[in-house]
């Protein structure tokens, strides 16, 4: 599949067609990277947060906020 660089404002862009989005898992309002690889090539891959990230500090937040039974399992509290 081929596309154009086209001047946008003072930077540049290229169309991504929806099927290479589709294929990368990448939806409109992801959060992507892109960086150069070592062969010269742009890469674009989105931005995923981590399985279970800040599960702990919200179950901090819900025991303090008097949800006890609701902890993390990390030795503190009471579990169900």
């Amino acid at each position: 599949m081929k596309s154009q660089v086209r001047k946008v404002g003072n930077s540049h862009g290229v169309i991504i067609p929806k099927p290479l989005l589709d294929e990368a898992g990448i939806v409109e309002g992801d959060v992507v990277t892109m960086k150069v690889n070592k062969k010269g090539r742009i890469v674009l891959a989105p931005v995923r947060a981590e399985v279970r990230a800040g599960w702990a500090a919200d179950s901090k937040a819900l025991a303090q906020a008097g949800e006890a039974g609701r902890i993390w399992p990390n030795g503190q509290g009471s579990r169900r």
